[in-house]
Order: structure tokens, then C-alpha cells, then sequence
């Protein structure tokens, strides 16, 4: 009887400490690191769901950008090397899963267990004294010059670089691509002159547009696009059909903590996570800068992003802009 006490004790013990260990995270404060830019769409929406999460978490989630690299690695290495307890997240996108097939990242997307807040539609813009007011007056002055149009969109291997890359294969157009270390990084050489053409989301231009530093030409997705202030801006599908064997290629913008955190932490992570995008403050500020609310997690976001990292990896690899095939990570073919 004695010995049956003692292990039910035992067993009573180890069950409160592991509720006791469950409910002490977090006990310090979390820190965010996004991979691109300060003021880009990734930067942005991270900072605004940190800040919609801290108080549910009841810390602070201080946000930090580590730029650099290809595809975002070296925030995503940076990130993947702190201790995989939680208080790490790493705010990234879809542009991330490029980072293996370019030669910036060793391992697969799978590593990962994402939290998607959202994203926005790609467009297509120049600057504003330029001479294009049509997407076709652009493309046919690429053809007659092949790479004499210099083009930004965000760092080598982003959703905007490979929408790029589809409207040169779906155009027959050659841009003189400049990679950046990110959007915003991208919007402002724009501005700057230094580059003619940017490819970037809705989402991040759109003050630039308002302001008319910048002009749209066409939406990089199959229908128009109602944008107050500025009214309807017209598909690219309308004017190269072929387009759409390409394109389009949606945006996951959110973070990720590295898959083999443990449960009890991700489960409090989603908690804060679910809550923070039903707040009016993310609706709001998700309808006033055209993103989509996903609000995905778990298994959900992991076929996601595995989805993307097929169709990026492979979409890269045909179009002869992987150095890395995506056999060797063990990414199968969409």
C-alpha cells in the first residue's frame, strides 16, 4: 500500500510540474527576428501582429531585422540557431523557400513550423517620370533592348523576383534585374532613379501610389484591382495571356518557430497567435492595406508553405535561376 502511495505521488508530482513548466512560458520577453527589411510588408506585419500577441503573452515581443544573404538566409540562419524553446520566432514569407535552391540554406522548408498572418497581391509599377503608361508600352521596350530596363523587386529569390521572372518568361521581356534587401529597400530606388521598374505588393505600395511617386501598370494576378484613391488597375493577364501559365503566386507573409519546439510553447504561441488576428486593430489594418487575413497554423500552414516551396523551387529551377536542385533538399515537383 505504502508503494502504491509513494508512485501515485510520484505521478501526482510530475503532472504538476509539468503544468507548473507549461504555464511559466513565457516568462522573459520573445524576440521576433524578420529576415528582410525595416518598413516592408514582412517587417510591417510582423511588428504589427508582435504587438497584437504581447499582451495575450504577457511579455513583450521585441522585433529585430537581420537582413542579408540569399532569400532571407541569413536571418533564417540566425533565427534556427537560437535555442528552439519559443522565444525565437523568425518572421519570414513565401520568398523564404527559395532560399535552398539558391545556395543560401541547407536544409528543407520542413524545419519550420509557420504561423501565417496574410499577404497581398503583386503589381507592377514604374516610376513616375517614366515614359510607360501601359504594361504592353513597358514589355515592348524590354524586347526592342533586352536587359537596358532596370527592374527591382525585393532580394533574389522573393515571391517579387519570381513574379518578375514569370512576367519576363509570359512576355517575352528581358529587365535588367537589381536585387534588394527588400521591399522597401526596392520602392525607394524607384524613387531614387536607380532603377525603372519595381515589383512589389499592393500592400507596400500603395502610400507611394496615393502619393504618386509611383505609377501602377498592371496587377500580377488574373483580375483587376479596385484600389480607392486610384480606381481600377488592370490585370497583366489582359494584355499577355500567357501570363497565367506562370503566375499567380500568392504571398504568406508571418513567422515561424523551428518544428521541434516544444508542444507546450507552440500551443501557447497559437493561443496569443489566434487571438491576435481576430482583434479589430489586425482587421482593420488588414482591410486598409489590401491583405488577405489567413490566420493559419500547425499542419494547415506547414502543407502551405510545402506547397510553395514545390512550386518557388521548381518554378526557379525551370526558369534557370536555381544553383541548387531541389531533388537534393528533397523538395518533390508540384
Amino acid at each position: 500500500m505504502r508503494r502504491i502511495l509513494l508512485i501515485a505521488m510520484a505521478v501526482f508530482l510530475t503532472l504538476t510540474c509539468s503544468a507548473s513548466a507549461a504555464k511559466e512560458f513565457p516568462s522573459r520577453n520573445i524576440t521576433n527576428v524578420v529576415v528582410w527589411g525595416a518598413g516592408g510588408g514582412t517587417d510591417t506585419c510582423n511588428r504589427i501582429i508582435s504587438a497584437e500577441m504581447a499582451p495575450f503573452l504577457d511579455v513583450n515581443v521585441n522585433v529585430i531585422n537581420k537582413t542579408g544573404g540569399v532569400a532571407g538566409s541569413v536571418g533564417m540562419t540566425y533565427g534556427f540557431s537560437q535555442p528552439h524553446d519559443g522565444y525565437t520566432l523568425t518572421g519570414l514569407s513565401e520568398s523564404n523557400v527559395t532560399a535552398g535552391v539558391q545556395g543560401g540554406w541547407d536544409k528543407n522548408f520542413d524545419v519550420w513550423d509557420p504561423f501565417i498572418v496574410g499577404g497581398s497581391p503583386d503589381l507592377i509599377s514604374v516610376t513616375a517620370n517614366a515614359p510607360y503608361k501601359t504594361l504592353k508600352d513597358l514589355v515592348e521596350a524590354a524586347k526592342k533592348d533586352p536587359g537596358s530596363i532596370k527592374a527591382a523587386a525585393s532580394g533574389a529569390g522573393s515571391i517579387h523576383h519570381l513574379n518578375l521572372l514569370a512576367l519576363e518568361k509570359g512576355s517575352g521581356a528581358k529587365f535588367n534585374f537589381i536585387p534588394y534587401k527588400g521591399s522597401a529597400p526596392s520602392q525607394n530606388a524607384a524613387m531614387a532613379g536607380e532603377v525603372t521598374v519595381v515589383v512589389t505588393s499592393l500592400a507596400e505600395q500603395q502610400q507611394l501610389l496615393r502619393g504618386g511617386k509611383l505609377t501602377p501598370l498592371a496587377m500580377l494576378i488574373p483580375d483587376a484591382f479596385e484600389v480607392e484613391g486610384l480606381g481600377s488597375i488592370p490585370s497583366g493577364f489582359d494584355a499577355y495571356p500567357a501570363l497565367s501559365e506562370y503566375l499567380p503566386i500568392s504571398q504568406a507573409i508571418g513567422f515561424a518557430v523551428p518544428s521541434d519546439v516544444p508542444q507546450e510553447a507552440k500551443d501557447v504561441l497559437i493561443d496569443a497567435f489566434n487571438k491576435a488576428i481576430a482583434t479589430d486593430k489586425v482587421k482593420t489594418w488588414a482591410k486598409e492595406n489590401y491583405y488577405l487575413l489567413s490566420g493559419a497554423t500547425g499542419e494547415e500552414s506547414r502543407k502551405i508553405f510545402a506547397a510553395l516551396q514545390s512550386n518557388f523551387a521548381w518554378t526557379l529551377h525551370e526558369l534557370g535561376a536555381a544553383k541548387v536542385s531541389p531533388d537534393t533538399l528533397g523538395i518533390t515537383k508540384p
